[in-house]
Formats: C-alpha cells, structure tokens, sequence
C-alpha cells in the first residue's frame, strides 16, 4: 500500500506540472496569427482585413499580422492558406473571388467549399462602377453611349480574372451588349494611378477601396451594383436603374485550412461576432461601405457554398474560363 502511495505522489509531482504545461500549450491562441489577403496591400480587401487584424490583437492578446499574397484572383492565397497547419493560426479574408474561381479557373488543385473550414462572416457590401474625372460621363447612360460609340477602345480595369470586381464588369458588359476590353491587375491598388489618369476607363470596385477616392474627387462614382442604394452614397444610382434586372452584391468573410479544432473555430468565431458587436466597428464597417454580417460558422459555409454556385452560372453564361 506504502509502495503505491509513493508511486501516485511521484506521479502527481512529475505529472501535475506537464499537465500544466499542456494546458497552456493547447491555448488558443497563445503567438501570433496570420491573416492572408490574396490582393495587394492598399485594396479593399486589405483596408478590411487591417481593421479587424488590429481589434484581434487588441482583444485576443496576440499579434496578428496581414500577409498579402497576391495573384491568379486570390487562388495563389488560397491554395498557400489550405497547405498551411490547420490550427487556427493561418486563415484568410474571403470574398466572392473565391466563390467565383471555382468554376473560372479550370485547373484548380483544391475546390475552395471542401477544402476549407469556415470561421466567421465580416460584411456585405456593394462595389462601385467609377471612371476618372475627365472621362465624359456623369451617368450609367452617359457612359454605356460612350462605349456603344467607341466599340474596343474602352477598357475595364479588375483587381484580377476572377473577382467580384472583374465579373461585375462582365455581367454589365452581358447585359449592355457592350464591346469592352478586360484589363486585370493584381489588385486594385495597382490601378488607381491608371485611372485617376484615364490609362483605363472603368472599374467595379469594392466599395471601401474607391470611397475615398470618390469623396475627395480624383474619382467620379456613377453607381453602386446592388439593387439598392448605399448609405455611404444616398444620391447614387443604382446600376439597376438603368440597366433593369443588373445586381451584384459582395460579401466578406473568414475561412482557415480545413480540419481546424471546433474548439479553435469557436475562438475566432466570438471574436469576429465580438467585433462586430462593437458600436465603433459597426461605424467603422458602414464608414467603408459594408453592414456588419456576423455569422456561425455553419451560416457562412453555407454563403460561400451558394455564392459558388450563383457565380458559377455566371461563369459558364458569360463563357469565361483560365486554365
């Protein structure tokens, strides 16, 4: 009896500490996490991504750092995102780029709804058709007249094959009948400087990208391409207006590697729903152009499972495909 007693108190003493050392271990998180953006830094995408990135360090007590990984519309992000541990410490900013590659680039090594775990959403938004200020256009009408009576000479600037704001552009061209060249960046950073100086002539920008362009005049805002009107711009048109039945909605979001812990998902998950919680974010998100969208993990697989399958009849009816 005295032998087993000795055997349990050195192994309550040996034990007990690792036990503890465990504990700690297995907290999420305990060092920094990284959250990819498969755009440019200065972007829409990052100029959201950098807001929430800030609030999780703030309230989580760990480091988080935006990683840009631009190209290919985001897939070079997300491919490096499924490959990475699926822990919790590597998740990126989603959006209907992601939805939209799917069926857009024929040669995939992933399909994005299978090989990803959903964390949280973060915001619906509408994207913005803007041109520059010396374009002679003040309208939607005005500038479908312009391009009818300048057929190839027009051109459409994206922030890549495959985004929201690439395949806004081509259901406006679908549905105007309009003869318009394709220009695609790797981000919309990298196009301002082209439009403010007319190189290109129209894009479809995520709101938050443009807002302050617009604002400040070195863009001209001629609608938004939801069905209705933002907040931000209460006296701009919605594209549907002019041209009936045209909408195209954005959303934002989070997802990680597939396999992350349920444990692990829920952290971020609050966290997120957390921030969105708060009156300042909430004022910060509408200041950029969104509403505030949280939701459940399950709610947002769901989202991007549908957004895949809308973009896709896209897709396939504009006859647009990448190898």
């Amino acid at each position: 009896m005295q032998a087993v007693r000795f055997i349990a108190l050195v192994l309550g003493l040996v034990c007990g500490p690792l036990l503890g050392v465990a504990s700690a271990v297995e907290k999420f998180p305990n060092r920094p996490i990284k959250f990819v953006v498969g755009f440019l830094a200065g972007g829409p995408n990052d100029i959201v991504a950098r807001v929430f990135c800030e609030w999780l360090q703030q309230h989580l007590g760990q480091p988080c750092v935006v990683e840009n990984r631009a190209g290919q519309g985001g897939m070079i992000a997300a491919k490096a995102v499924m490959e990475s541990p699926a822990d919790g410490y590597t998740i990126m900013f989603v959006a209907p780029n992601n939805a939209i590659g799917q069926t857009l680039y024929k040669s995939l090594p992933f399909n994005f709804v299978r090989d990803t775990t959903p964390i949280a959403g973060i915001a619906q938004l509408t994207n913005i058709m803007v041109v520059p200020p010396d374009l002679p256009v003040k309208t939607v009408a005005d500038f479908i007249a312009y391009a009818k009576a300048n057929p190839g000479k027009v051109t459409q600037a994206s922030s890549g094959n495959g985004t929201s704001v690439h395949m806004s552009g081509e259901l406006f061209k679908m549905m105007t009948h309009l003869d318009i060249l394709h220009v695609p960046y790797r981000g919309s950073s990298a196009i301002y400087p082209d439009l403010m100086t007319g190189k290109v002539h129209v894009l479809f920008d995520n709101l938050p990208g443009s807002v302050e362009f617009v604002k400040t005049g070195k863009l001209r805002a001629l609608g938004v391409t939801t069905a209705k009107r933002s907040e931000v711009f209460p006296d701009l048109p919605a594209i549907g207006e002019t041209v009936p039945g045209y909408e195209a909605s954005v959303f934002y979001g989070v997802s990680g590697p597939k396999g992350i812990p349920a444990d692990v998902v829920e952290v971020l998950n609050k966290a997120f729903n957390a921030a969105l919680a708060d009156p300042k974010m909430q004022q910060r998100v509408k200041e950029l152009g969104g509403e505030p969208m949280p939701m459940a993990p399950e709610q947002f697989g769901k989202l991007v499972s549908d957004e895949t399958e809308k973009w896709g009849k896209v897709v396939k009816a504009a006859n647009i495909s990448i190898e």
